[in-house]
């Protein structure tokens, strides 16, 4: 029975997840080599990666700075709206991207609450890249509070009152202390966030314009290529959406394999090899 769910699920994975990436790699290089690194040469191409590493280079920090603070302040303090506010840091998994551009159109577009004052005042936002950076920071601002969070919240305050009480600064404690404990959760987070900045298709889609040249990010124009027929093209820019979620698993393993060596060597305990970064981190 333990082989036939074993091998149940390794096909299904094969299937559905290690074939699917094959073929991406396959249809990108089936007419050589030269074929497929000609696709980058193109203009547009070269465009749509700068533009999504641009955006990413944004959102990420921003994210970033958000996560800190906001699990900082839940994990730390006891406030009205606590509950609130961790329910606002899940409101972009429940709320579907395509919405979320939707929503930026209302708020920002030509015929939206603001965009008239924003004509006014000669800002663009939609159609252009600050509608493309907010969308992006909209879709991914929870990965990195959700995975300082808990590891936080595990941490306790003790550490950080025994440096308080020695003298530390705040800015001291932060950075000797509190960092040093969530330094690969925040890593973790900050993994996640980039593939998903890198990757973000629907809200994008929506307050891009597909403007090409100017506003299409890689997956954007990997769509591009595919509608118009030119496969080689549209499954090399596509590898390299897929090489970035294989970097991102590596990535994964590797924080996981610290966290679980650094454990081991602190407790001579032996962790499951699936146990979550936090509680990896604090167990």
């Amino acid at each position: 029975m333990r082989a036939l769910l074993i091998g149940g699920a390794l096909l299904f994975l094969a299937v559905m997840l290690l074939l699917p990436l094959a073929a991406v790699f396959f249809e990108a290089l089936r007419r050589g080599l030269e074929a497929f690194m000609d696709s980058f040469a193109d203009e547009d191409a070269q465009h749509a990666i700068k533009l999504t590493l641009l955006v990413a280079g944004i959102a990420i920090p921003f994210n970033t700075l958000f996560g800190l603070c906001a699990s900082w302040a839940i994990a730390k303090y006891d406030f009205p709206g606590k509950s609130v506010l961790l329910t606002l840091i899940d409101l972009p998994f429940a709320v579907s991207p395509v919405i979320a551009g939707l929503i930026y159109v209302l708020l920002f577009g030509a015929q939206g609450w603001l965009g008239p004052w924003l004509a006014e005042h000669n800002i663009q936002i939609i159609f252009a890249v600050p509608g493309i950076v907010l969308a992006t920071v909209f879709v991914t601002f929870p990965f990195v509070a959700r995975e300082l969070i808990p590891a936080m919240q595990a941490q306790g305050n003790d550490e950080e009152l025994a440096a308080l009480t020695l003298g530390a600064s705040g800015w001291q404690t932060f950075r000797r202390v509190t960092l040093p404990n969530i330094r690969w959760p925040l890593f973790y987070g900050v993994v996640l966030c980039n593939a998903r900045a890198m990757g973000e298709f629907g809200a994008v889609s929506v307050v891009s314009g597909h403007i090409r040249g100017e506003t299409n990010t890689v997956p954007l124009y990997v769509e591009i290529l595919y509608n118009e027929y030119n496969f080689v093209a549209a499954f090399a820019m596509a590898s390299l959406l897929a090489l970035l979620a294989l970097v991102t698993l590596a990535a994964k393993s590797f924080i996981e394999w610290r966290v679980q060596r650094a454990d081991r060597a602190r407790t001579g305990e032996r962790l499951p090899d699936n146990t979550p970064v936090h509680k990896l981190q604090h167990s």
